[in-house]
């Protein structure tokens, strides 16, 4: 151990070798920070990640059905969307956390994990992604992808694309496998991998009894035209226009439907269920500004209350049939940064 003065001012030979192996200490120190920190970064890869597979139960969003189930050759064509930064390092639907910088994605119902290649249909440029999360809940949209996916698409200026989807069997039974096995990300990247180059075999396909065998299910029904439903709010400028189902018909603006009519009754037209509350404010037009901004996460809400001898306007989304349904809005808007959203009954 080196000698350490009382002072600075003795024999140079004593404290110089002392000085210098300090600054080598300080400079190791500073190289390790830099290399394991920055903006973006991944989640860390000393912390292993374990694997879990997933189906899921049926649940309901805006009055839609969804029932998460095992397959092996879909395909499908929407509109894709993204989702990044406001993410990064959160858990997934399956309890993974999300690296922006992986090539994943959220849908509705395919088993998790599970491989699909998407095609922009604009540009004919694809990528492969590996499905680890739940969503998008935005109407009209099939899949949400990374950010590191949406770049190698094309879609990170526009925000949306039309994309095919393709469901890859032999690599999607490859990481059902190894996640079945607990192995995580890294270890299902590396069966996809040595299946495209041949170092693996693929996986037996599934005995029938695994996957259902039943017909798929007709096309659902034309949009039926909905009466409306006024909820009256207090003030003839918070009146919410509803369809009966609770969702406005795919691709109509509230404004459109908005139709001459006297207000209904207080709290005319609220379904019971569970509903996800995202604030409450002093003022009609702080939740009406923040109505705005969650929109694109479902059917939405302005109610009056009160609370301590005070008018409250509180800002809900919903309602949804069970909890559950409500807690996947209620996660995917805490990771955009509402940190008050929470499930509440009717």
């Amino acid at each position: 151990m080196c000698p350490l003065p009382s002072s600075f001012a003795g024999d140079e030979s004593e404290w110089r070798p002392c000085l210098r192996l300090g600054l080598a200490a300080v400079l190791a120190l500073s190289l390790a920070a830099c290399g394991s920190s920055g903006k973006g970064s991944a989640p860390s890869a000393s912390v292993q990640q374990r694997g879990t597979y997933k189906v899921g139960n049926p649940y309901k969003i805006e009055g839609i059905l969804y029932t998460p189930k095992e397959e092996f050759n879909r395909v499908e064509t929407g509109v894709a969307s993204w989702y990044g930064p406001g993410f990064h390092g959160k858990s997934t639907a399956n309890g993974e956390r999300y690296d922006q910088s992986d090539r994943t994605a959220a849908h509705r119902t395919l088993q998790m994990p599970s491989i699909v290649r998407v095609t922009n249909l604009e540009n004919g440029q694809s990528t492969v992604v590996r499905i680890n999360d739940r969503g998008p809940f935005a109407r009209a949209r099939v899949i949400d992808l990374s950010r590191t996916a949406a770049e190698e698409l094309d879609v990170i200026g526009k925000g949306t694309a039309r994309v095919r989807i393709e469901q890859l069997q032999a690599e999607s039974l490859a990481v059902k496998e190894v996640a079945l096995s607990g192995g995580g990300p890294a270890e299902q990247h590396a069966a996809v991998a040595q299946l495209a180059n041949g170092r693996r075999s693929p996986a037996a396909a599934p005995r029938a009894v695994e996957v259902a065998t039943a017909p798929p299910p007709p096309p659902p029904s034309p949009p039926q035209q909905q009466p409306l439903q006024m909820v009256w709010n207090g003030a003839p400028d918070q009146v919410v226009v509803e369809t009966s189902s609770g969702a406005a018909p795919a691709g109509t603006s509230v404004a459109s439907l908005v139709r001459t009519a006297a207000p209904a009754a207080p709290g005319a037209g609220a379904g019971a269920g569970f509903y996800v509350q995202t604030g409450a404010f002093s003022t009609a037009q702080g939740a009406e500004r923040q109505r705005d901004a969650v929109r694109s996460y479902g059917t939405t809400e302005v109610s009056q209350g009160s609370a301590g001898g005070r008018d409250v306007f509180r800002v809900r989304l919903g309602p949804y049939t069970t909890p559950d349904a409500a807690g996947i809005v209620a996660d995917r808007l805490k990771r955009s940064g509402y940190g008050d959203a929470r499930v509440v009954a009717n």
